[in-house]
């Protein structure tokens, strides 16, 4: 079993920078692919980013990328979103997703854990 805690959410100004973390528990994480997504409030759920334990490609949603940056510490099993230049639109509940041998890294059925998500608010 894995358990996954995001931190990190938060309100922030239009511009803004804000890192997110995804700390993780009960295996070895560096064995798993990790996702991030959003869901805004009367949306469906969206693919953010994603970063593949084998070789390490990284993923990015069109719309966040240039300004969004994923990355892991194997030795904290922990994930880092960097999100930078945030928009009002970005404002969702962000949750991070693991999974093994993830063929669409976009697809949040792919991912067999979810941590329970943290807020990211963008004022404008």
């Amino acid at each position: 079993q894995v358990h996954l805690v995001e931190s990190g959410g938060g309100l922030v100004q239009a511009g803004g920078p804000l890192r997110l973390s995804c700390a993780a528990s009960g295996r070895t994480m560096c064995i798993y692919d990790m996702g991030w997504f959003c869901q805004a409030p009367g949306k469906e759920r969206e693919f953010v980013a994603a970063l593949k334990w084998s070789g390490g490609s990284t993923y990015y949603q069109n719309s966040v990328k240039g300004r969004f940056t994923i990355a892991r510490d194997n030795a904290k099993n922990t994930v880092y979103p960097q999100m930078n230049s945030l928009k009002p639109e970005d404002t969702a509940a962000y949750y991070c997703a693991a999974g093994r041998w993830i063929a669409t890294m976009t697809s949040g059925d792919e991912y067999e854990y979810w941590g329970q998500g943290t807020q990211v608010t963008v004022s404008s």
